[in-house]
C-alpha cells in the first residue's frame, strides 16, 4: 500500500522551553510494493519519522497518507501497521513463538498462523528458541524475534527500525537477502531505518539520506552515488567516503587551496564564475597514484584483504583505494596521483551544493 508524507514535521521541547526540531517538512512518498530506506547517523530525525507513521509519536505538523487514508490522528491499532522494533518489544511471558504468533489467529486458521510462525523462524533461524522465552534470549535472537513477528503480520504497511543491528555481519548479510526476498514476494511496502548504508543499498529501491531533520536527498542507490545532490550526501554515502578537496576556480580549471601551484583542468565540466570558492570531490576509488600534476606523502598505507587504502597528505588527506598488488608506496614517500575529470564532482563550498559531475558513474 502506498505511502505519502507531506510536510511532516516533529518538535520536542528542548531545555528551558528551547524547541529541538528532529523532523522538519518532510515530503517523501513510498510506492505500493517498495522497499525505501531512511538513511542517516543518529540524531538525524529517521527513527522519529518512522515513530509517526507508525502512531508511536503524535505530528507535530503535516499529513500521513496511507492507502489515500489520512492516518496521522489514528490511534496505532487502526493503522494496519506492523512494526520491528530496535528495542524489541516482546512480551516477557510468552515463548519466541507466542510472540511471532500474537494475534494471528484473528485473520488466519490456527493451523495456518502456526505455519507462518514456523516459515518466518526458519527464515531468519530461529528455529531452534522458539519454545523459549525473551529473557533467555541473546541481543541478536531477541532482535530476529521482533522482525519475524513483525513479517508474519499481514499488514499495510511495515516499519523495520535497525532491524538487524544486533547481528554478527555474517549472518546480517544472509538474512539481508532473505528478508527482502519475504517482502517484495509478498508484495508488501516497507520503510527501513537504517544507519549502515550497505543494509540500504543492499535492501531498498529508494534511499532517503536524512541529516539534522532535513531530507537531503530521495532516489535509488545509483542516483545518490553518481550525482549526490550536495557535500553532504556525497561523503555521507561510500566506503571510504568520497575525497573532499577546497578550491577556487580560475581560468583553465582549479586551484586547490592546499596545491597552489597547479591548476588542475576540468575539461567537460561546467565549471561557475571565476573567483567562486568550491569543494572538489574525488570518489577513493578513481584517484590514480604514479601520475597527474598533484604530490602528495604517503602516511598510511592500509591493507584490507582485498583492496588498500593508501592516505595521502596535500593538506587535506585524500583516501586512494586501489588493489594491493599495485601498490608499490610507502609511508613516508612521496608519490604523483591524478584524476580523469570524468570522474570529479564540484561543489559551492559555501552551501555545499551539487555544482557539476563527471559523466562517468561513480
Amino acid at each position: 500500500m502506498s505511502l505519502a508524507l507531506a510536510q511532516l514535521s516533529k518538535t520536542y521541547a528542548g531545555r528551558h522551553g528551547a524547541a529541538v526540531h528532529a523532523v522538519r517538512h518532510l515530503n517523501l512518498s513510498v510506492n505500493d510494493g517498495e522497499i525505501v530506506a531512511l538513511l542517516g547517523s543518529s540524531g538525524c530525525g529517521k527513527t522519529s519519522t518512522l515513530r509517526m507513521i507508525a502512531g508511536f509519536e503524535d505530528v507535530t505538523e503535516g499529513s500521513i497518507t496511507l492507502g489515500g487514508r489520512r492516518v496521522e490522528t489514528l490511534s496505532p491499532d487502526k493503522r494496519r501497521v506492523a512494526m520491528a522494533f530496535e528495542g524489541y518489544a516482546l512480551y516477557p511471558p510468552l515463548t519466541v513463538a507466542e510472540n511471532i504468533g500474537f494475534g494471528l489467529t484473528r485473520f488466519l486458521s490456527r493451523d495456518e498462523a502456526n505455519r507462518r510462525v514456523r516459515s518466518m523462524a526458519e527464515m531468519l533461524e530461529i528455529g531452534p528458541i522458539l519454545g523459549r522465552h525473551p529473557a533467555s534470549l541473546s541481543g541478536g535472537q531477541q532482535q530476529r524475534a521482533s522482525l519475524a513477528r513483525a513479517l508474519a503480520r499481514d499488514a499495510d504497511l511495515h516499519l523495520l527500525d535497525e532491524p538487524m543491528g544486533q547481528l554478527e555481519p555474517q549472518l546480517r548479510s544472509v538474512l539481508r537477502g532473505r528478508v527482502k526476498a519475504a517482502l517484495k514476494s509478498r508484495g508488501l511496502t516497507a520503510v527501513l531505518v537504517t544507519h549502515d548504508q550497505t543494509e540500504a543499498n543492499a535492501m531498498a529501491d529508494r534511499i532517503a539520506v536524512m541529516e539534522g531533520g532535513v531530507l537531503q536527498q530521495y532516489g535509488p542507490a545509483a542516483d545518490l552515488r553518481d550525482q549526490p545532490a550536495n557535500l553532504f550526501v556525497a561523503t555521507f554515502l561510500g566506503e571510504p567516503p568520497m575525497n573532499a578537496l577546497a578550491g577556487v576556480v580560475q581560468a583553465g580549471g582549479v586551484v586547490l587551496d592546499d596545491a597552489p601551484g597547479a591548476i588542475v583542468a576540468l575539461p567537460g565540466i561546467a565549471l561557475p564564475a571565476a573567483g567562486t570558492k568550491i569543494v572538489l570531490g574525488l570518489r577513493p576509488h578513481r584517484v590514480h597514484l604514479g601520475e597527474g600534476a598533484l604530490h602528495g606523502a604517503v602516511i598510511s598505507n592500509q591493507w584490507l584483504g582485498d583492496q588498500a587504502h593508501v592516505v595521502l597528505e596535500l593538506g587535506e588527506r585524500i583516501v586512494v583505494t586501489v588493489a594491493h598488488q599495485r601498490v608499490p608506496v610507502h609511508v613516508g614517500e612521496r608519490v604523483a596521483f591524478g584524476f580523469a575529470p570524468a570522474d570529479a564532482h564540484v561543489f559551492d563550498a559555501a552551501s555545499g551544493r551539487a555544482l557539476a559531475h563527471g559523466t562517468r558513474p561513480a
